[in-house]
């Protein structure tokens, strides 16, 4: 069964920064894309970054230079950080994973962790 479980979200003042993480189970880690997508009130989920088994990194244009993200295929670990936040970054952060690549509709999700920035 796989799991991904979300941590590290919180309230943060804007130009702070976040380390979000995520533990996945189950699954052959190194051959699954990973990305970090966000929801917020009255708008569309959206893809923020992604990564592949190999490390390749795609970004929103929105979070270009401001978010990293990485894997640690050994620990079956994907991390974003978070810097500069602006309020409109506040959103529930969800982790995903696909075979191969992610797209827009991943396979596997986590329950989310909340990142609230105040101005």
């Amino acid at each position: 069964q796989v799991q991904l479980v979300e941590s590290g979200g919180g309230l943060v003042q804007a130009g702070g920064s976040l380390r979000l993480s995520c533990a996945a189970s189950g699954l052959a880690f190194s051959a699954f894309g990973m990305g970090w997508f966000r929801r917020s009130p009255g708008k569309e989920r959206e893809l923020v970054a992604a990564i592949t088994g190999g490390g390749s990194t795609n970004y929103a244009d929105s979070v270009k230079g401001r978010f990293t993200i990485s894997r640690d295929n050994a620990k079956m670990m994907v991390y974003l950080q978070v810097n500069s936040l602006k309020p409109e970054d506040t959103a529930v952060y969800y982790c995903a994973a696909q075979y191969g690549v992610v797209t827009t509709t991943p396979r596997y999700w986590g329950q989310g962790t909340q990142v609230t920035v105040s101005s």
